[in-house]
């Protein structure tokens, strides 16, 4: 097969799918749910397993459903590969996601998964039109208090909502909706 050198158009294509993957791992982790719905194409259909199929509005109601259970998510794109046809595109996301309860007996699940993507360029921008996730492996182990307190050398947690430190941080990461 071969790998064609890509045009610029190309390339200014697959830089906007990146930022459309990596903004939808802020917007599930700092639980900004006006942000997720405005990466969604109207006509968006969302696969996540058994877990939920439906359209945009109701993904993004799932989404803010199953992340209450965890104190923590942190989404990662590891690498992504995007093929590119005028204004629709196809991806494939490999993504490391570690997920962390709270309570008296806190566990974290750690997976590798991917997504399988389709996107629509629409008014210039680039939207999830289809995902399927499929799941790679999964890890959960009891956490460990210790490696928090040896590791984190006194840097502020992380935090899922509007008290992030991203948001005090960096003055051009607002929110897409303030009052959420």
């Amino acid at each position: 097969m071969g790998i064609v050198p890509a045009t610029m158009e190309e390339l200014t294509a697959r830089e906007a799918l990146h930022r459309l993957v990596v903004t939808y791992s802020r917007a599930v982790d700092r639980r900004d749910f006006g942000l997720l719905r405005s990466l969604y194409d109207d006509e968006a259909y969302e696969k996540h397993g058994d877990m939920f199929q439906g359209g945009p509005d109701e993904y993004v109601a799932f989404v803010r459903r199953a992340v209450s259970a965890y104190d923590t998510t942190v989404h990662y794109v590891v690498h992504a590969l995007f093929e590119v046809r005028g204004d629709e595109a196809e991806g494939e996301v490999h993504k490391l996601n570690y997920h962390r309860t709270g309570g008296d007996a806190p566990h974290e699940i750690v997976t590798g998964s991917r997504s399988l993507d389709r996107y629509r360029k629409a008014g210039g921008a680039w939207r999830f039109l289809s995902r399927s996730i499929t799941l790679d492996w999964a890890v959960k182990r009891e956490v460990s208090a210790q490696a928090y307190q040896d590791f984190a050398a006194g840097s502020p947690p992380g935090r899922a909502g509007p008290d992030d430190l991203s948001y005090h941080a960096l003055r051009w990461f607002g929110r897409a909706n303030p009052t959420e």
